[in-house]
């Protein structure tokens, strides 16, 4: 096997969240940043936006009939193109 090929391992790497929650973990860094972690997330939270299914639906049944109301071009398939 190869030698020297693996990155250094930092079994107590700080985590720094911009909540300013801060923990360990281990890892190939010794320091990360993050955005969100488990105390700031809005799953973990339950601080969720629940987006209106209504308005949705109702979004999708308009594009539906302006669909349906349009003009479909059928092409005969019997006309042939003749090649000069």
């Amino acid at each position: 096997m190869k030698s020297d090929i693996h990155p250094k391992y930092y079994p107590k790497a700080s985590v720094r969240c911009a909540c300013g929650n801060n923990f360990n973990v281990g890892s190939a860094k010794e320091f990360i940043e993050t955005e969100v972690c488990a105390q700031c997330h809005p799953f973990y939270t339950k601080q969720e936006k629940v987006m209106d299914t209504l308005g949705r639906v109702q979004k999708f049944k308009e594009r539906a009939a302006k669909k349906s109301t349009a003009v479909k071009r059928v092409k005969n398939p019997r006309a042939k193109t003749e090649k000069k």
